[in-house]
């Protein structure tokens, strides 16, 4: 195990910033730039937006406090990403409205999703395979499996989340798209299970006011199939990287970047010495 790896539960911060300038570099920057954005939102009295940011500086913490505490070494490469990720979903998504007014900012960030829970996904299920004490052993497919279902579970979870808060708080998250044709069976006079089409929808009128808008408003559904589609490409992606690092172990230098592993403990790092 590389010098570098090695207890970094007890390093210093000094140490820290030594070994990985670049992770810490972008850590600075961020921390800064939220604290900014921070304050033009106490002096705006914006107390949603001031709210974020307190949560996006604690998010910050949660690679750290991993490491720390569970003894998880989480690659520089993987924990930069997670960090960035963070600051362009709550900041530049929420906050700065990256979300409306730039087009696929939340399909590309649903689509990093998939790829990084599939790698969270994969590490745990290669711990424990690898882990003597469970006697456990998975082929590289089962593992790659393993991790594309843990992917596909968390994305599944987190728009029954996005549905929840929309639901019980009034929140938009799941955002509205705008569609020229709808196909229902609701508006069948018959009431015979015969499909409608309604082409060519140029505006919507809700109780005799028009919305301004240039098509039907599809209230979230769209957005969630969509964000779980990308989510799935996002896992299959990883899960096809993971399964090859594995079937030729060690020599996946790329997956490395991106695979948490466990902290061996000295006696265990003094056996290998």
């Amino acid at each position: 195990m590389p010098k570098r790896k090695r207890r970094i539960h007890s390093r210093s911060f000094r140490e820290e910033i030594k070994l990985a300038p670049g992770k810490f570099t972008v850590y600075i920057l961020l921390r800064i730039s939220v604290v900014l954005v921070m304050i033009a939102q106490i002096l705006n009295r914006d107390w949603q937006n001031v709210a974020l940011c307190v949560l996006t500086l604690v998010l910050f913490t949660v690679p750290t406090f991993i490491e720390r505490n569970w003894h998880i070494d989480i690659p520089d490469t993987l924990e930069i990403i997670v960090i960035c990720f963070i600051y362009a979903a709550e900041i530049l998504g929420e906050i700065r409205s990256f979300y409306i007014n730039i087009p696929g900012w939340d399909t590309a960030l649903h689509t990093i999703t998939g790829f990084l829970s599939a790698a969270v996904g994969f590490s745990l299920v290669d711990i424990i395979n690898r882990n003597e004490r469970t006697k456990l052993y998975l082929s590289p497919l089962y593992v790659a499996i393993g991790a594309f279902c843990f992917s596909m579970t968390i994305g599944v979870l987190w728009e029954f989340f996005e549905f929840s808060m929309d639901t019980f708080f009034g929140t938009d998250m799941q955002k509205d798209t705008i569609v020229n044709t709808i196909r229902t069976v609701t508006l069948d006079p018959t009431r015979s299970n015969k499909v409608v089409v309604i082409k060519g929808i140029t505006n919507t009128a809700v109780n005799g006011t028009d919305l301004g808008i240039n098509g039907y408003l599809d209230i979230g559904l769209i957005d969630t199939m969509k964000d779980l589609f990308v989510n799935l490409i996002g896992a299959l992606v990883f899960s096809f990287i993971g399964f090859f690092y594995i079937k030729n172990r060690g020599t996946g230098k790329f997956a490395r970047r991106f695979i948490p592993t466990m902290i061996k403990n000295e006696k265990e790092e003094d056996k290998e010495d």
